[in-house]
């Protein structure tokens, strides 16, 4: 098996400041390349900056500047901020170099020579937000852009055209061989619904505006920023000057692609496309993370409640910030950045758990055996299932890095912390010092606590690299955690007799939680309780209210407010129309999931369209969203 790695960042666009969505996807990529150098990989970590385009260019007419000059402004801004969210990547590209045109012309010779271009002219819709163009049957809400949700404008222009549809089975056949090409899951059925609508070719150059890559076989025409954007991850690999390092890491190591859910679609659809037909192999994961919100609101400037990645390390510190973001919601999902929730995070995982953890060892160990390592070999049936917990762990964190589960993989660090935790409690190291002849005993108790704060350093330290260090200088080494290998932590002999460990210095210091008026206890029985519109039981029992699976989901023609569901039940598929067209611009990423629905309802019309049932939703800060059920409940489960 290959032992090459390469992962990337989508690259982001100059005309805003990187934010907590960038500052995600980024600390992930990071924490693969630093768990996968652990494991004894050659890694290459792309990130880096798309400067093209007419919103570019526009955005630089505005401030009367050159878009040169205006990009050369703002990558800084983007290669700062890795700075100090302590990123440590490969390379950083910018879509400006003359490394990324030259790999941008080859591409569209080699795939031109392949009679994939033609020359055409495109009359339609384009989202200048997206750089894209809408195909009629995806606009919504009137004139307005699938993803973005913004008002499209209508272009019209001699174009260029790659056949895209041409490529639409071979997709479809490389998704189903490979399970794992698109994650999570969720993600890929959305993709592989929209692809069987059926693939129109794309349009790959314009000559409205000149910012952006000539086209050398196309006089006048500038390459469409997308087939430009994408082709960032080859240039970074040699695939222009550099075949050695080219072969290395995308021929023959494994490319995992993390994004946004919002450019899914170019880069589960363009992007193998574009590769199949230059020939090239595709990526082997790309994986899509859901947004964030703000205490419960979509982020705005108008509303003040957008996540400041800077402002935040100045509150919490970098480490705490990283882990954070990646143990508050696993990668794939949505999640919501609230103040207390971090807050909460912080002070009980990392400085009870965690930093309790080594202040107690540290301190026990240094009242103990002044701080000097002692031969303990007393083994007991406990320190045995610590050992099996510990492969256990190690095995779960390799199985969930790999399928991109950052959360799911803390998760079983934790629990390995919290389990050392309970062992001091169950061995009471303050009782074996009262007895001289359980002295050897005691020494291999906190053998153990001594240890397993070593493991599990090397386990963190691709989330928080500097704690992870801290940790281990505490213990007395004072190499680099980094450069260590996961392999050289097997095994319960890594103290030699004699080593001096050092003294405990709080690493994650508790927060106070923001004060409030004081609030009734939310657990308290309320005895004076008043319900209105009171039902019996027998009444809920006529209810019948069961999970379905969305197979389909779309915008109904004429009807703004409205959405149109084709679910599974236990027996059947029905159709579905619900008034939530406004909370999900994107109805086909509703596809696949498992939500609630009432079913004995009779059957109505709505705007013409027949209903047979109604899609349960909760409503918070006037936000409609589906009940969504947990992949594993089955279809047809009836809620009581």
């Amino acid at each position: 098996m290959s032992k090459n790695f390469y992962v990337t960042t989508p690259i982001y666009y100059v005309n805003g400041d990187p934010h907590v969505g960038s500052a995600y996807t980024t600390i992930a990529a990071d924490v693969l390349a630093r768990y996968k150098k652990s494991k004894g990989f050659d890694v290459f970590f792309l990130t880096g900056t798309d400067e093209h385009g007419q919103k570019v260019e526009e955005a630089a007419k505005m401030r009367d500047l050159t878009p040169q000059a205006w990009t050369d402004s703002m990558a800084p801004r983007f290669i700062d901020m890795w700075k100090a969210l302590d990123i440590n990547y490969t390379d950083f590209i910018r879509t400006t170099e003359p490394r990324h045109k030259d790999a941008v012309k080859k591409i569209l010779k080699t795939v031109h020579d392949k009679g994939d271009i033609y020359k055409g002219e495109y009359e339609g819709k384009y989202c200048v937000s997206c750089e894209t163009f809408v195909p009629e049957n995806q606009i919504v809400n009137g004139n307005h852009c699938p993803d973005c949700g913004k008002e499209l404008r209508t272009v019209k222009e001699e174009s260029y055209f790659f056949k895209m549809s041409k490529y639409q089975d071979a997709l479809l056949d490389h998704i189903e061989k490979h399970p794992d090409f698109i994650l999570p899951h969720s993600r890929k059925n959305e993709v592989v619904s929209f692809i069987k609508q059926g693939l129109q070719d794309l349009s790959i150059s314009r000559n409205t505006f000149e910012w952006g890559i000539p086209i050398e076989f196309a006089p006048g025409h500038i390459t469409y920023v997308w087939f430009d954007a994408l082709t960032n991850y080859l240039t970074a690999v040699g695939y222009e000057n550099s075949a050695e390092l080219f072969d290395k890491f995308w021929n023959n190591g494994e490319v995992v692609h993390l994004l946004g859910k919002d450019i899914l679609r170019f880069h589960a659809i363009i992007w193998p496309c574009m590769l199949l037909s230059a020939g090239v192999k595709l990526p082997d994961k790309i994986v899509a993370h859901g947004w964030w919100t703000s205490e419960g609101e979509k982020m705005s400037k108008s509303k003040g409640n957008v996540v400041a990645p800077l402002d935040e390390i100045a509150k919490y510190g970098v480490d705490a910030f990283r882990y954070c973001l990646m143990r508050e919601v696993n990668f794939g999902n949505d999640g919501d950045y609230s103040t207390p929730s971090i807050v909460t995070r912080i002070n009980s995982d990392l400085a009870n758990d965690l930093g309790n953890l080594l202040n107690r060892t540290l301190g026990m160990y240094g009242k103990y055996f002044n701080g000097v390592i002692t031969k303990g070999e007393a083994l007991e049936e406990i320190d045995e299932t610590v050992k099996t917990l510990w492969d256990e762990t190690i095995s779960a964190v390799d199985y969930h890095i790999n399928r991109v589960e950052f959360s799911r993989a803390l998760e079983a660090i934790w629990k390995f912390i919290s389990r050392m935790n309970k062992y001091v409690d169950e061995t009471a190291p303050w009782l074996l010092i009262k007895d001289e002849a359980k002295k050897e005993r005691l020494a291999t108790v906190m053998n153990f606590l001594v240890q397993s704060l070593y493991k599990v350093a090397i386990l963190t330290a691709p989330y928080m690299p500097t704690a992870s260090q801290k940790i281990w200088n505490q213990l007395g080494v004072n190499t680099n955690i980094l450069d260590a290998n996961l392999d050289s932590v097997n095994g319960w002999n890594l103290f030699s007799e004699g080593h001096v460990l050092g003294t405990a210095e709080p690493i994650f210091p508790r927060l106070e939680v923001e004060k409030k008026e004081a609030k009734k206890d939310p657990l308290a029985i309320n005895e004076d309780l008043k319900i209105e519109n009171p039902i019996e039981i027998a009444d809920f029992d006529k209810v019948d209210i069961q999970v379905v699976e969305i197979l389909e989901a779309s915008n109904i023609e004429g009807a703004d407010k409205l959405l149109k569901f084709k679910v599974k039940t236990a027996n059947e598929v029905r159709q579905i129309v619900s008034g939530i067209a406004k909370y999900y611009p994107t109805p086909s990423e509703l596809v696949g999931k498992k939500v609630l629905a009432i079913l004995n309802l009779p059957p109505v019309n709505l705007r013409g369209v027949l209903s047979q049932g109604m899609l349960l939703s909760s409503t918070e800060k006037k936000r409609l969203k589906l009940v969504e059920v947990d992949s594993t409940v089955k279809v047809g489960a009836k809620i009581k």
